[in-house]
């Protein structure tokens, strides 16, 4: 028991630094409060674990039981940390019905083990039902925090064009090492397989503390959604069909786009955009969804890509292919090159070798035709 006692004690102290730390980090200010709050708690849970391996006794068994309750306050804890990440939202009274499960759980566990004959050690003391419900809960919020992202995403796509389809990676691999963990536990309670125990489960929670620690403290600051743009983007449009001003938008679209170049501004928003054409931004959106065939997110980096095909196809241009790309108004290399593929069909490089000698590959294409 010596390993999981040092384990658990370095997971807690890391996990109660990494608390302190991120409700003090200016980056992300509400998200980064839940966070500190998750790991206050998981500090505490892996301190009293390792107590109770120390130096195991009936003082501190009824408080090792109710530390098998934190789990669900674990995994609504993830979705209000990523809720408030991608709007700005901290906790709000209404957050007391995500902990409802744990709640009704620590009343029931009260009641049990503190009455009479209830100081049943090891798994005993645990009914039929708390395993599926604690497992139904960590699904269903680990699913909406997942949803919640993907929101995130599609609500920035459609507004800013400099927005990141991989946005809130660290999310995802978060989610992804707390399926691991419950999937430790799945197997443990359905399986019972040597080595796969109960302090496996919260060995793994030790060491996912260091991920929550790379993952939180190298995040960048988050551009909140907020709650009535979120809320919008599942709102069906407006209907312009019959709007006269449609062509109107569409060539000045045209024009800002065309002539004046304003793809090129880096941290382009729909907003932006909206204002210089001098029509709604509702009218905007809707004539960029509808008539260019995507969202507003495709129809700039459309243009970008345009251009940035006219520059490679230019034998006097010798600048680097990240060097055009900057300054068609991308900031990301894996955003470029990403585009770049689906719209083109190619990398940027074989794309400015095919033009760089076009009779060579048109001999080529040639051989390989048959005659007809």
């Amino acid at each position: 028991m010596t390993f999981w006692i040092v384990m658990y004690a370095i997971g807690a102290a890391q996990a109660a630094m990494l608390s302190l730390a991120l409700w003090r980090r200016t980056a992300n200010p509400q998200a980064n409060r839940v966070l500190s709050v998750w790991l206050a708690l998981i500090a505490a849970d892996l301190t009293l674990k390792a107590a109770y391996l120390a130096a195991p006794g009936d003082g501190i068994l009824h408080a090792f039981h109710m530390t098998r309750l934190l789990p669900f306050l674990y995994v609504s804890l993830f979705f209000i940390y990523v809720r408030a990440l991608t709007t700005g939202r901290g906790f709000a009274l209404t957050d007391v019905l995500h902990a409802v499960g744990f709640l009704g759980a620590s009343v029931w566990a009260v009641w049990l083990l503190w009455s009479d004959g209830a100081s049943t050690g090891g798994r005993g003391w645990t009914p039929a039902w708390f395993d599926p419900a604690q497992f139904a809960s960590a699904a269903a919020y680990l699913l909406a925090a997942l949803v919640q992202v993907h929101r995130y995403r599609q609500g920035q796509l459609q507004q800013r064009a400099d927005a990141d389809r991989g946005s809130l990676r660290w999310i995802v691999l978060m989610a992804a090492c707390q399926l691991v963990i419950w999937g430790i536990a799945a197997a443990h309670v359905a399986l019972r397989l040597p080595y796969i125990d109960y302090w496996l489960i919260y060995a793994a929670v030790a060491a996912w503390v260091c991920v929550v620690g790379w993952c939180s403290l190298a995040q960048p600051p988050v551009v909140a959604l907020p709650v009535d743009d979120e809320m919008a983007a599942d709102t069906a449009l407006p209907a312009v069909s019959d709007d006269p001003r449609t062509a109107d938008v569409e060539a000045r679209l045209s024009q800002l786009m065309s002539h004046d170049a304003l793809y090129r501004a880096p941290a382009l928003t729909i907003a932006q955009l909206a204002r210089r054409s001098g029509y709604p931004e509702y009218l905007v959106s809707t004539v960029i969804n509808r008539r260019s065939g995507g969202n507003f997110w495709d129809y700039v980096n459309r243009h970008r890509i345009e251009a940035v095909c006219a520059c490679l196809s230019d034998p006097q241009d010798a600048r680097t292919i990240l060097d055009i790309a900057y300054d068609t108004g991308f900031t990301s290399k894996s955003t470029f090159n990403a585009s770049f593929k689906r719209l083109v069909g190619e990398t940027p490089s074989a794309y400015r070798q095919r033009r760089a000698h076009p009779s060579a590959r048109d001999g080529a294409e040639a051989t390989r035709t048959p005659p007809d």
